[in-house]
């Protein structure tokens, strides 16, 4: 599989929860049809080795194409982390994070409660 950010080759990593495909060069990973939601936040550090920064690049990569069925992918944005967008196939449910997105998204930190409590319209 091709990563569909940099198009360089997917490597398959392992949890205990799941295996997941990260690729080897942006190191952004893949998860089939709901397996981000399934995998821990102590295996989100294992597996997410990537650089934020590098990450923040490619996360302005448009358009983004599922790496196994071609379609056009929908920018989803993390419940109660408005800061974290991540890429969703409409056809077969497979996201894509960006390298730190995915570490970021399974960590609740205090500004994460904060900007739950008043940063929306009440």
């Amino acid at each position: 599989m091709k990563c569909p950010k940099c198009s360089s080759n997917m490597e398959k990593v392992r949890t205990p929860e799941a295996t997941v495909d990260r690729c080897t060069f942006c190191r952004g990973l893949w998860f089939d049809l709901l397996e981000h939601q399934d995998v821990a936040a102590k295996s989100a550090k294992a597996i997410d080795i990537g650089s934020s920064g590098v990450g923040r690049k490619y996360d302005k990569h448009e358009p983004v194409l599922c790496p196994l069925d071609g379609q056009r992918m929908t920018r989803m944005t993390a419940l109660g982390q408005p800061h974290i967008h991540y890429d969703q196939c409409p056809i077969c449910g497979g996201a894509f994070f960006d390298a730190g997105e995915f570490r970021d998204y399974k960590t609740t930190t205090i500004a994460d409660v904060f900007r739950d409590l008043f940063g929306r319209d009440k």
